[in-house]
């Protein structure tokens, strides 16, 4: 149905192609600002602006006339004052010149055009660029700002969540399972612990990563510098400009920044959610096994036809979209270092998408944050399995046997226990007519299932 002669389809989230600008857009809000194409677009202006004022401070350019300091506040507010309306001026200027660069260019000095002390420099506007000296150091930014105000609270968020169940439950003791089989008990903290000291050392790698950038031209040989300004150094001033945008200079490029720092940045990223899958299929099959109940949100459905579904969604939800994510990293990572010669544009529409592999990644963090937040262990469903493994205890018993030099050990607990149920009495009777000290036997005696649990509740607590 048309409404005012519109489709209200066509308006809004309900048209969004990528559910990271419909369904999910308000749960990855922190990212739309800097990967839309007004971001993007910003980025550059950024870049330009920058680089004007680097340019318009040496007096070989500029015929020393130094600017002013009201000169340099009207050029800062072009860039704090940029808006969707005057983004909407550059993408006008764009449908014309085809050039989305350029078109960024030509609204600057439409922009420097309106104030007198800026004026007689718009010749210095895009002075010796190629697009690229722009685009790499755009993405540059919007990469580290992203990286310091989305991804890496996030992920501290989310480490700080299971280090606290971690330490909280370091002393429950918990059936392990090996290949899906009952195994020598651990506690829940100290498997949460695992993942803690996992996703730090990922988190870790993901924020050691150098974001650098490029400003050397064409075919990154200062071509076009040296040919208008011999006496500058211009090393030392692309150098400088690049690093006080806070970061590494990349000296030797050709018309692109190589983008090794972007696969190292997306390899880092993809390790870090390679280790959140597990965690949420982990989760997930603690919820299955009922150790973990999941507390039941008011007028939520779990299934249409089960009223009783409390489904584990927000871990599923999770998984699904760290796939997405890292099939996306790993295409960027593998793509972004390969150009044909001194620069092909393969690259271009690739890099609008690193926005949406980010999404995907902080999407999938919050939902096992989500997640997190609704479970609660269930005790008695642990302590249930717990008393129904007393064959956990066969490794024990034939440990001490060894201590003792006892040969045939190993064989002597298999007999006993391999593919059978054991309980309490089963094991008690065969500790009673073991070959060793009385003093191994009643610790052996004293063992349970529960209380079989090495050095777990210490590890946990050390995350």
């Amino acid at each position: 149905m048309l409404v005012g002669g519109q489709n209200p389809m066509e308006r809004g989230a309900l048209s969004a192609i990528s559910p990271m600008d419909g369904r999910y857009r308000d749960r990855v809000r922190e990212l739309r600002p800097v990967f839309s194409e007004f971001g993007l677009i910003r980025g550059r202006l950024r870049v330009e602006v920058a680089w004007f004022r680097t340019l318009a401070g040496h007096e070989e350019l500029t015929g020393g006339n130094a600017l002013e300091e009201s000169a340099l506040r009207a050029l800062d507010s072009i860039v704090e004052d940029f808006d969707e309306t005057q983004a909407a001026r550059v993408k006008a200027i764009e449908s014309e010149t085809n050039h989305d660069v350029k078109a960024v260019e030509y609204y600057l000095r439409e922009q420097l055009g309106q104030v007198a002390a800026l004026r007689a420099h718009r010749a210095l506007v895009h002075f010796a660029c190629t697009s690229e000296d722009i685009s790499n150091l755009a993405y540059a930014l919007m990469l580290e700002e992203a990286r310091s105000t989305a991804l890496l609270p996030a992920a501290k968020e989310l480490i700080e969540t299971f280090r606290t169940l971690a330490h909280r439950q370091a002393g429950r003791p918990m059936l392990a399972r090996t290949h899906g089989q009952a195994a020598s008990p651990t506690t829940l903290g100290k498997e949460m612990a695992v993942f803690v000291a996992r996703l730090e050392r990922a988190r870790d790698a993901l924020a050691d990563v150098a974001v650098r950038g490029k400003m050397n031209g064409a075919v990154g040989n200062y071509n076009a510098h040296v040919s208008a300004c011999p006496d500058l150094d211009w090393p030392r001033v692309t150098r400088n400009f690049v690093e006080d945008l806070g970061l590494e200079f990349n000296p030797c490029t050709t018309q692109i920044e190589a983008h090794d720092w972007m696969a190292e940045l997306f390899h880092a990223l993809m390790r870090f959610n390679a280790v959140q899958v597990d965690l949420c299929r982990d989760l997930w099959a603690y919820i299955s096994l009922g150790y973990f109940r999941q507390r039941a949100a008011e007028g939520e459905v779990g299934s249409s036809t089960m009223p009783h579904k409390v489904n584990p969604i927000d871990f599923e939800n999770a998984e699904g979209n760290l796939g997405i994510a890292n099939a996306l990293l790993s295409h960027l990572a593998a793509k972004l270092p390969v150009s044909r010669l001194q620069r092909d544009l393969s690259d271009s529409t690739v890099l609008r998408n690193v926005g949406v592999a980010l999404a995907h990644s902080l999407l999938a963090w919050k939902s096992c944050l989500r997640g997190a937040a609704k479970i609660e262990v269930d005790d008695a469903a642990i302590d249930r399995d717990l008393e129904d493994a007393w064959e956990v205890l066969a490794e024990p018993v034939q440990t001490v046997l060894r201590r003792y030099g006892v040969e045939d050990a190993y064989e002597r607990l298999k007999r006993l226990t391999r593919g059978r149920a054991v309980d309490r009495q089963d094991l008690h009777a065969l500790i009673a007519e073991l070959p060793i000290p009385e003093a191994a036997r009643e610790r052996l005696r004293a063992l349970t299932p529960a209380t079989y649990t090495g050095l777990a509740e210490r590890l946990a607590r050390e995350v």
